[in-house]
């Protein structure tokens, strides 16, 4: 029996992209850069989304103990584009231009660089 394996090419997002959150919850419509793109787990960390506090132990002479906090990854499917020119969140569409793939926001049909 096979195990469900992600269609990891269908993730348009990359690291640097600013998002915008789509889901209804208490940080719905942030906005954030992508910090990295889990494409087996079909996760992005997004900068300042998802922070989840963790409380740690010292595990070394030395080392220091407390509260950390870092963001958690989330689903891409939570996550659209944020085109700074349609000032919303937008689908990515690709199309090749002189034997190169190019981004562009489906609304305004700008390229995304």
């Amino acid at each position: 029996m096979k195990k469900n394996t992600v269609n990891t090419s269908k993730i348009k997002l990359r690291v640097g992209d600013t998002v915008i959150l789509d889901v209804k919850n208490k940080e719905e419509r942030k906005k954030g850069k992508v910090l990295s793109v889990l494409r087996k787990e079909n996760k992005v960390l997004v900068e300042g989304i998802n922070v989840r506090t963790r409380h740690v132990k010292p595990r070394k002479q030395g080392q220091e103990s407390g509260i950390i906090k870092r963001e958690a990854p989330i689903n891409v499917s939570k996550v659209s584009y944020y085109c700074p020119k349609c000032e919303r969140g937008t689908k990515i569409g690709i199309k090749i231009v002189d034997g190169k793939r190019v981004r562009f926001c489906r609304k305004c049909k700008e390229d995304i660089k």
